[in-house]
């Protein structure tokens, strides 16, 4: 059984190693998550480490999906701090394993940031997505919004620059 939780500042520098391997496993196959491949094990590790004290402050969360004894996907969620824009929130790195796909894990860790962003108050989650690739497909289906797309926004891993599309969804009181 899939375990998802939320992670503190101190918990994700102690999961720092295990979400590297899932990051580099996630770009080494193809994904588009902000880095290119090769991706260095240490150098994933320590953004990972980075992340810490914004979660801890508070301006981002993190989730974790736990499949026995390994991370099987994460997702994170960043809060906008700026006084007008506090309603919103935008879903980033949502990645499942290669190995834990096509069982709806993706779709339960986006629904744990939906539901944990309306519960702060957020109203308004926003995403971007390489275009054409799978990840859309999910966003559809969990009643995300296609809003436009800009090319060559984004290098895939190999360094090729590609659209992307961006969505949004409307949660908590305003979701209707």
């Amino acid at each position: 059984m899939t375990e998802i939780v939320s992670v503190s500042g101190p918990e994700l520098v102690t999961y720092a190693d295990e979400l590297a391997a899932l990051l580099v496993e996630t770009v080494d196959g193809g994904s588009s998550v902000g880095f290119l491949s090769p991706l260095d094990r240490d150098a994933a590790a320590d953004w990972w480490r980075e992340r810490a004290a914004s979660v801890d402050a508070g301006h981002h969360r993190v989730w974790i999906a736990r499949d026995g004894e390994r991370i099987a996907g994460t997702i994170g969620l960043a809060r906008t701090p700026l006084p007008n824009a506090r309603h919103r929130g935008e879903v980033a790195k949502l990645m499942v394993r290669p190995s834990a796909r096509g069982r709806g894990l993706g779709r339960s860790l986006l629904d744990a940031a939906e539901r944990s962003a309306a519960e702060d108050g957020v109203t308004l989650l926003v995403l971007d997505t390489e275009s054409g690739s799978p990840a859309e497909r999910l966003y559809r289906s969990a009643g995300w919004t296609e809003c436009g797309s800009v090319p060559d926004y984004a290098a895939d891993p190999a360094g090729v620059l590609k659209p992307t599309t961006f969505y949004y969804k409307a949660v908590g009181r305003d979701a209707g």
